[in-house]
């Protein structure tokens, strides 16, 4: 019985798929390579030393789904796959509808007609919107600001009604907050197409001298320097998060939420000092005016997924700057090689 992963070539998905596979998992992904790369596929082959099926399909194209269900025996379902940019969604919102909800409707149906009834769904700390106070709990009021942030709570909804329809369903909604790092091979990672609209991969693309300088929104903050301050977790303690919640849908039914973060925030000046002092590269900075709609601060209470899934956030964040600066050093290493071929 195999676990369909959906989105598996993207950043946290392939992460997911290492883990799944190191746990003798059986694993197919599905994947329109829209913010990612072919190469992912080799790197997760290296990293595990162990074969899975691949299929490149638009998830919008159910016949072209249902191929994946018809040769495979899905056990579960891990869903990753959708558009995920807020500043392009907001630009085009009608894209991001109907793309991230009628995939996800397209792949309830197939799972429904196939009996399959096990899933584990991506959701995101954006649908609390601008917190009332911290940390935030699974309860915390839902007021996603953005189209992508609403279409990951209308997906909540959904999962909701096909649970009351049918409770042998169990679902698990995994809502995690900034996760950064990459695996400790420095074989995958955070690898978006085009300029990264994260912190972590500008700070190693600056580091790298690919851009002259990281632009810092804001400093008038009411924090402890004047900047945002977010709840940073690793990839890979997300992509076990992810494990610990297969395991438990396997064991019952019902419908359940759960933050994934560490509990603790972090400065952006402090990821960057973290990041000097760890990889000794400085990081050039300039203050610019602060984004509409960001919140100053904002940080998770994770106790419920280590009280119900046995789950807890274990890298810190010198182990998450060492691991993102390894990745894009291996890039920028495997770009020379290219070029030296």
């Amino acid at each position: 019985m195999a676990i369909l992963v959906t989105g598996g070539m993207g950043y946290i998905g392939s992460h997911t798929c290492v883990e799944l596979l190191n746990a003798g998992y059986e694993v197919v992904i599905v994947d329109n390579l829209s913010n990612s790369k072919i190469e992912v596929l080799q790197n997760i082959q290296d990293i595990t030393g162990k074969g899975f099926k691949f299929y490149k399909i638009n998830m919008l194209e159910k016949d072209s789904l249902e191929r994946v269900f018809h040769e495979n025996e899905i056990d579960a379902v891990i869903h990753f796959a959708g558009l995920k940019s807020v500043e392009e969604s907001v630009l085009h919102p009608l894209l991001y509808y109907k793309n991230n909800l009628m995939s996800t409707i397209t792949l309830c149906e197939l799972m429904q007609k196939y009996q399959i009834k096990n899933l584990v769904f991506s959701s995101s700390a954006t649908v609390y919107g601008i917190p009332e106070k911290v940390p935030i709990s699974e309860e915390s009021q839902l007021q996603a600001k953005s189209p992508y942030g609403r279409t990951k709570l209308m997906i909540e909804e959904i999962l909701e009604d096909v649970h009351q329809a049918d409770q042998q369903w169990s679902i698990s909604i995994l809502r995690y907050f900034n996760p950064i790092g990459a695996h400790e091979s420095g074989k995958i990672g955070e690898d978006p197409l085009g300029r990264p609209n994260n912190l972590m991969p500008t700070i190693t693309k600056v580091a790298a001298r690919k851009y002259n300088i990281l632009h810092v929104f804001g400093n008038n903050y009411p924090t402890i320097d004047g900047t945002c301050i977010r709840d940073y977790i690793h990839v890979t303690d997300i992509a076990n998060g992810h494990i610990k919640a297969l395991k438990k849908n396997k064991n019952s039914s019902g419908i359940h939420t759960y933050n994934l973060g560490t509990g603790k925030g972090y400065s952006v000046l402090e990821i960057i000092s973290s990041f000097e002092k760890v990889t000794g590269v400085h990081i050039p900075y300039q203050i610019i005016a602060p984004r509409s709609g960001d919140v100053a601060v904002c940080y998770a209470n994770p106790t419920k997924a280590e009280k119900e899934l046995g789950w807890k956030a274990r890298k810190e964040i010198d182990e998450m700057c060492m691991d993102s600066w390894r990745w894009e050093v291996n890039k920028m290493n495997d770009d020379l090689n290219k070029v030296n071929v």
